[in-house]
């Protein structure tokens, strides 16, 4: 890992797609409840989560996959999600029930999801972090 490697940033990094409301939407909810600002995130259009995507083995040009970095580690879909929302605390913890549906069963169900996200939710203009939630962004 080199000084510029984004996944060197302090803490978990969330790679999400930019311009799909969804993902924007999911983004924001993490903003609201990631009290302690865990979390950081960055973009799949941008330089760091294509680099990202790349280094873990998704294609940055075709990205069907919610990414979480962790240190030298990586989530995708279902296990990605489970594993942010149990980040949170407190309640939230209670998202390891997810983990008793067997993967063969949630992550192509994410898939679906993912393949019509810009039919079902639409797109727009990639997020632009509030000056308070800038440092977050990569």
């Amino acid at each position: 890992m080199t000084p510029n490697d984004p996944s060197a940033a302090q803490g978990p990094i969330i790679v999400f797609d930019g311009i799909c409301v969804l993902c924007n939407g999911w983004v924001h909810f993490l903003l609201k409840h990631d009290r302690v600002g865990r979390y950081r995130f960055a973009a799949m259009q941008s330089g760091a989560g294509r680099a990202l995507l790349a280094g873990h083995g998704l294609d940055p040009d075709d990205p069907a996959s919610f990414l979480l970095v962790d240190g030298h580690r990586a989530w995708t879909d279902s296990d990605a999600i489970r594993r942010v929302l149990m980040g949170l605390g407190g309640a939230w913890r209670l998202a390891l029930v997810i983990a008793l549906v067997p993967r063969g069963v949630r992550d192509p169900l994410y898939r679906w999801i993912a393949r019509h996200r810009y039919r079902w939710f639409g797109m727009t203009a990639c997020r632009v972090p509030t000056e308070e939630e800038r440092a977050r962004f990569l």
